[in-house]
């Protein structure tokens, strides 16, 4: 069985663990004057001494509409910062599959997701004994298993199958607290009273925590979901003397991660952090409270801008030198239940709400002593969306207004309609098809019951079936305004496939049978929509992603501080989201214990910043990195063009033809995944080991690269 996940769907935390077992599928706010200086931690001993790393959800750079200014010019405070004090990246890209779990802990760690677990997110199927599937959420705290009892493998998983290593290893181990607000697993994700979730496997079963869970979870979320500080073992760390702090174990931490502890929660960060009070303060002055009024975590769509920031700045100003944070997208309107479009007023209003917060944010952190001078700022997004919608109505106050309510019938939805399109792809499908389950998306990924291999003969007819299913699209219309018939599958890709896209991780039970990428304006379910026909209009939903479109797959990130080049805004520079992690990381002087997929951005990096070796090939250096993005990225040329041969594979119906392409995919993609080894090991060496690029060896690693990415496109064009 699975699971559509909650209102913000981007954010499936909430649903899929709190809910249900695991086995079921402004400027007072800091209250101190101007001019008094933050503390400062000797843990970062170059010219940052201070990192704030914001991850957006679903925010655009790009319009979404012509002439409804983009999320990013709606917050001319943030903007304006990013491009007039240092580089905007506007041509960053996600990873595949395109959600907010993977994507945000790929720029966590640097890693693609084959190598950091969440293959398919925000939720996925993996096969117990039974070899019938089951449903469980990428949000689970770092360490947590995917299921005691069904699977017991680490839910972020890498190399060897060990625990992913873990994205604050670095600043801990340099004697620096790491605060974590809201960002994916680097905080309890879940209160719920079931041995699988994270109270129980962090707090112990029995503990007082778990019972609170049990009999009072709304408190319980308020109380020990989204926030925490992962202490240095240092004497003015949060946790020294802390009766509070918990062990922070990382059993497979390269080189050992031993004696080092974590506040959980904030019931316990708070104190910690205010001197003592149980509520942190918003960016306006108002405490952050849950629906209740509870002081503490109010729930992941509730981490509006001005909460987040607030609780940075609590943290920063506090003595904890390293934040991470998470803001709630500003298209989904968590009152109403709905989602928003492009330029209505609503929508509006919650960006300028946004951009408020980020003026008083970053006022009240200079009268702290802490800007651009001496702290690296990172800005971010999950991915991007596709907006599901019609052509808004103007108004005269210039927004504009959609239509909220359900059509069932497809061709006779108004111009204005907003939501996606609902299907239960069972009920599409012929009859006589194999038992399978999906991971609930507009980019649905098939698990069929069994787990039969990717030639057996029903999974190669529910490929071909799936490949030719179509459907009325309201949102796309003839000259003369009637809704068109259009084909639901864009493209396909089975575990061959899913290799070279980096969909398959070491636990062989969590790979799809074959993956669907479909028209986004469509979201795939298993059972009946709840707008009144099969498809159908939900209003609800309205921005799509997990997809391989343009608008989805492109992103952005901002960096400002010490060595990063002024350069404003970069639409040149192809960049993905496994590059941010080493470039931070080089910045900082520190580095990580594992090999990175990603390399050290230097179009991003005054030259008094950039490690010599780096500098001494410059241009082959570039030259290099940005042919191992293309080659190797999830949406580079190599994958984009080996998924346009995987798709014309798995419609065909001559079984030759299919074996044949197939096997140029694996063979390419085997030859593709050992360069790739070489030339991150060399890119990083030369980054953090100061070991000089070998000119010639690069040189012909760019032809090498060139020759795969040639027989790719080959490949996608015969």
């Amino acid at each position: 069985m699975n699971l559509r996940p909650s209102l913000a769907r981007s954010l499936a935390r909430f649903l899929a663990l709190a809910l249900l077992p695991a086995s079921v599928a402004g400027i007072t706010a800091l209250g101190v004057s101007a001019g008094k200086s933050a503390p400062n931690s000797s843990c970062l001993t170059g010219p940052v001494k201070h990192v704030i790393y914001l991850q957006f959800d679903n925010t655009h750079f790009n319009r979404d509409r012509p002439n409804v200014a983009s999320d990013l010019e709606q917050m001319p405070h943030l903007l304006n910062f990013l491009q007039g004090n240092g580089t905007l990246f506007t041509n960053d890209h996600t990873i595949l599959i395109s959600h907010t779990a993977g994507g945000i802990l790929s720029s966590l760690t640097g890693l693609y997701p084959d190598r950091q677990g969440q293959t398919v997110s925000n939720s996925y199927d993996y096969y117990p004994s039974t070899k019938i599937p089951r449903f469980t959420s990428s949000f689970k705290y770092w360490t947590n298993p995917v299921d005691p009892v069904f699977n017991t493998l680490p839910n972020m998983i890498t190399d060897g199958q060990k625990n992913t290593p873990a994205p604050w290893v670095p600043y801990t181990r340099a004697g620096c607290d790491f605060g974590g607000v809201a960002t994916a697993n680097i905080e309890l994700e879940n209160a719920n009273k079931f041995a699988t979730g994270d109270v129980a496997q962090v707090f112990g079963n029995p503990s007082p925590q778990l019972t609170e869970a049990t009999d009072h979870p709304a408190l319980a979320q308020a109380d020990f979901v989204g926030i925490a500080i992962h202490c240095a073992q240092a004497s003015d760390s949060k946790c020294a003397g802390n009766t509070n702090a918990k062990p922070d174990p990382l059993k497979d931490e390269p080189g050992g991660y031993v004696g080092f502890s974590a506040l959980y929660g904030a019931k316990y960060v708070n104190p910690a952090i205010t001197g003592g009070n149980p509520c942190v303060n918003d960016t306006a002055g108002h405490p952050i409270t849950d629906p209740a009024g509870n002081c503490g975590f109010p729930g992941f769509d509730a981490m509006l801008a001005k909460n987040t920031l607030g609780y940075v700045q609590q943290m920063q100003t506090s003595g904890v030198p390293v934040t991470y944070a998470y803001i709630s997208d500003a298209h989904d309107n968590h009152t109403l239940f709905r989602a928003s479009g492009p330029g209505e007023a609503d929508y509006v209003a919650q960006l300028k709400a946004y951009d408020d917060a980020f003026a008083a944010f970053f006022q009240n952190l200079a009268a702290k002593g802490i800007d651009r001078s001496n702290t690296l700022f990172v800005v971010t997004v999950d991915e991007g969306d596709h907006f599901a919608g019609g052509i808004g109505t103007p108004q005269s106050d210039g927004t504009l207004t959609y239509t909220h309510t359900n059509c069932s019938t497809l061709t006779a939805c108004p111009s204005n309609q907003i939501g996606e399109v609902n299907a239960n792809i069972k009920a599409l499908l012929p009859a006589g098809e194999p038992g399978f389950d999906i991971h609930f998306d507009d980019a649905p990924a098939f698990y069929v019951n069994g787990q039969p291999g990717r030639t057996d003969a029903t999974v190669r007819k529910l490929e071909r079936d799936t490949a030719n299913l179509s459907a009325v699209d309201p949102y796309v219309r003839d000259a003369a305004g009637n809704a068109q018939t259009v084909p639901l599958t864009v493209a396909l890709a089975d575990p061959v496939e899913e290799q070279a896209l980096h969909m398959v991780n070491t636990d062989p039970n969590r790979t799809p049978t074959f993956t669907m990428f479909a028209n986004p304006d469509f979201f795939f379910q298993t059972f009946q929509p709840g707008c009144g026909g099969n498809p159908c209009v939900n209003p609800g939903f309205a921005w799509d992603h997990g997809d391989i479109q343009q608008e989805i797959g492109n992103t952005w990130v901002g960096m400002v501080g010490p060595g990063v080049k002024n350069a404003g805004i970069d639409a040149t520079t192809w960049t993905d989201h496994t590059n941010l992690r080493p470039t931070i990381l080089t910045l900082l002087g520190l580095r990580d214990d594992y090999q990175s997929d990603g390399r050290v951005l230097i179009e991003a990096l005054d030259t008094s910043a950039t490690p010599q070796s780096l500098i001494a090939h410059r241009e082959t250096v570039r030259r290099l990195g940005a042919i191992y993005e293309q080659v190797n990225a999830s949406f580079g040329q190599f994958s984009m063009d080996t998924l346009v041969a995987s798709t014309r594979a798995l419609k065909s119906t001559d079984e030759s033809v299919y074996s044949s392409i197939e096997d140029s995919i694996t063979s390419l993609t085997t030859q593709r995944d050992a360069l790739a080894s070489q030339i991150k090991a060399a890119l990083s060496s030369a980054a953090f080991d100061g070991q000089a690029l070998n000119e010639q060896q690069a040189k012909a690693w760019i032809a090498q690269a060139q020759s795969l990415l040639d027989q790719a496109k080959a490949l996608a064009g015969s």
